[in-house]
């Protein structure tokens, strides 16, 4: 191992340099040292690496709303996050789901009503703007399902407004088309705590106090009816829009008129099945909405505000604060991202010439491996399998994903490969006699990486992982992200489904991450067996889903630019030829949506405006996705990729990071995003060092 220090080959082919004035190309190295040394900085002593999520307003606001619920408003702790609440209004009086956005109204009205809670007047200026820009923008009788239930819960509004949420849907069985495991595991984790709140009525009526029907511009009966986002009025007599509303409809009279025979019982098996999925987790679901509606169940179901359960949910909801001390501010995460942040960051370390014989890395090997899940989870109702993979948090044992699971497996083979271990799958007729085999092309491998204990760790979890994998693809040869084959479309017609997100089927950029995690390990659309299959049903689904122009939808990541930089790295990855013509395509479109400045960017609006893919205000993560995205295309020696590698030099920071402010992060589409702070550090250096390698730029020696 060298001595902290590293070098990138001086003999470079003619051709490969970056345009640029005398003398910059030499900070190519000098670049991706000051972001190995800045990120081997941010490692916690544990192994990982874990960045700030950053959502938006609503989680203050929500919370806050929380405590008013709990009569905890006047604390703190509350002034403090209702100070970086009011920070994130915008100059025209709103808030919105990410910087450059129009007005939310879902979100301005919970921000408004949060503020006034907590003793801001709403005569002051701000309040007056709040309440301008909600009412110019239709009021608060255009809120989504979500802050409808908030403003029931605070006596603002009849519960009767809100969707019905019967707790008796979680007694349906598996079989029954609208059973909760046809929902997305995140819309489960918030249906069940919420049809408890629904049947239990648990409203701390704070209206005579605190009233914003200020921003009512009708009466909440007759506010407009609730439908996903980009979805219109269904027209017909029979459609599944129409199913929904009358059945809404029809669920509401049952309750009033009190006829519920199987409540007691279906609110027992709500109840157990929140507590059955708190141990190993970081809160149920491990992430925000979730936690927050357990307390309420809870305290709905009886719980005493000492009892662990309801203790839980409090300290979980703690460990997603960041404190801001000088600004006396306190702002909330959705989540946490370690293991995501934690696989990206070991990827992007094994291409600047960081391996397992480095201690840092070993150390965060270790810790991913303690991560990997052995226990069942939500997706067993699909799928019969032994456990593998990973979650995205901390802890969050019920719930693995695709996305973690593929991007740790990348990690770990390229983290060994680089010391020069090979790890390939020789597949057999059934999982039980496939193997996972290391090979070397040093004498001493099993020494430099530590022990041959760790390899044999690695090949066991990366065996179930691929397994686990296999056995989750969709009929369509894609994949979700928690479950399979959870596509039943006309869930999306259900009056609680406004968030988008009741579904978890299929996504291109998703399913040619998980190929690409098979490609590395030798599995290519060749390959004969059960794998091979698995690979050549995702390529076709992979081409099936390309646009006519090229590109291919993001699901995870903002958004044309993200999904056509990973299909093309899957598709290549597994075997096929950078001269296919859906690789030149993609490369094509990914060239043509370059900026002056050799940068890509795209914004959060392309969701809603197709029109836009492509365009927005450049982003040093989303130029990484592009060079990496045409480098898989083979275009490494093209002048787009190295005007793009020439504006991450000339942006870099001195301390080796990168600025960056818009969301590049999709949790749901049109309704949520995110900012992973270390997307721009680990993606632009994965980018750059991937680029040398490639070149012929390599590192020299070993780490």
């Amino acid at each position: 191992m060298m001595d902290g220090s590293f070098s990138l080959a001086r003999n470079r082919r003619p051709g490969h340099e970056v345009p640029s004035a005398p003398g910059e190309f030499s900070t190519l190295p000098d670049s991706i040292e000051r972001t190995t040394s800045w990120l081997l900085e941010q490692q916690a002593d544990e192994g990982y690496w874990c960045a700030e999520l950053e959502g938006d307003s609503i989680l203050q606001s929500e919370y806050l709303l929380l405590l008013a619920w709990a009569r905890r408003e006047n604390t703190d702790l509350a002034q403090r996050v209702s100070r970086q609440l009011l920070s994130q209004q915008r100059a025209d009086g709103s808030w919105a789901q990410y910087p450059e956005a129009k007005i939310d109204v879902s979100s301005s009205v919970k921000a408004y009503f949060a503020l006034k809670l907590t003793g801001h007047e709403p005569s002051a200026d701000y309040m007056v703007k709040a309440r301008d820009a909600i009412l110019e923008a239709g009021g608060a009788d255009t809120v989504n399902s979500f802050t409808r239930i908030y403003l029931a819960l605070l006596g603002q509004i009849p519960v009767e407004i809100c969707p019905a949420i019967p707790p008796e849907m979680i007694l349906l069985p598996n079989w029954f088309p609208m059973n909760i495991y046809r929902m997305s595991s995140w819309s489960r984790t918030i249906f069940i705590p919420l049809a408890i709140c629904w049947a239990l009525r648990p409203v701390v009526d704070r209206s005579d106090e605190c009233s914003i029907q200020e921003l009512f511009i009708n009466p909440p009966d007759k506010w407009p009816e609730l439908r996903c986002p980009g979805q219109e009025k269904a027209s017909g007599l029979i459609t599944w829009d129409r199913f929904f509303r009358t059945a809404d409809s029809c669920l509401k009279r049952l309750e009033a008129w009190g006829i519920r025979p199987l409540r007691q019982r279906a609110l027992k098996a709500c109840e157990q099945w929140i507590l059955d999925r708190m141990p190993k987790s970081d809160g149920l679901g491990a992430i925000f909405p979730p936690i927050l509606w357990s307390i309420v169940a809870f305290k709905a179901l009886g719980y005493a505000d000492d009892d662990p359960a309801v203790q839980a949910c409090w300290a979980e909801i703690d460990k997603l604060m960041l404190h801001d001390n000088a600004n006396q501010t306190t702002r909330i995460q959705p989540c946490k991202s370690p293991v995501w942040d934690t696989t990206i960051a070991l990827r992007a370390f094994a291409t600047a010439g960081y391996s397992a014989t480095d201690p840092s890395m070993r150390k965060s090997i270790d810790w991913l491996l303690a991560k990997e899940v052995r226990d069942q989870g939500d997706w067993t109702n699909n799928v019969r399998c032994q456990p593998g993979g990973w979650f995205f948090e901390f802890n969050n044992e019920f719930y693995p994903d695709l996305d973690d699971t593929a991007m740790a497996l990348v990690a770990l083979y390229q983290q060994l490969a680089e010391c020069g271990v090979e790890l390939e799958v020789h597949p057999g007729q059934s999982w039980e006699n496939t193997t996972i085999v290391t090979t070397s092309n040093k004498v001493s491998a099993e020494d430099a990486v530590g022990q041959a204990l760790l390899l044999d760790r690695v090949s066991a979890a990366a065996k179930r992982a691929l397994a686990w994998s296999a056995e989750m693809q969709n009929h369509d040869g894609g994949w979700g992200a928690f479950d399979k084959n959870n596509d039943a479309e006309f869930l999306c017609k259900v009056p609680f489904a406004d968030h988008n997100a009741m579904i978890d089927p299929s996504w291109p950029d998703l399913s040619a991450r998980v190929i690409e995690s098979f490609g590395l390990l030798g599995i290519r659309q060749t390959s004969r067996g059960k794998l091979g299959d698995v690979v050549r049903k995702a390529v076709t689904y992979i081409r099936e889903n390309q646009h006519e122009d090229g590109s291919w939808y993001g699901r995870w990541g903002v958004n044309y630019i993200y999904g056509t930089w990973q299909c093309l790295v899957g598709l290549t990855e597994v075997g096929i030829p950078t001269n296919d013509p859906a690789v030149e395509k993609g490369a094509e479109w990914l060239i043509g949506c370059q900026q002056q400045s050799g940068a890509w960017g795209e914004t959060c609006d392309s969701y809603e405006n197709p029109n836009l893919k492509g365009i927005g205000s450049p982003t040093p993560s989303q130029t990484a996705w592009a060079i990496l995205g045409l480098i898989a295309a083979g275009k490494e020696d093209s002048d787009a990729v190295r005007r793009g590698v020439q504006y991450l030099l000339r942006t870099q920071n001195e301390d080796g990071t990168w600025d960056e402010k818009p969301y590049t992060g999709t949790g749901f589409p049109r309704v949520f995003y995110l900012r992973y702070h270390y997307y721009r550090i680990y993606f632009p250096l994965l980018a750059l060092a991937t680029w040398a390698k490639k070149t012929g730029n390599s590192i020299e020696g070993q780490r």
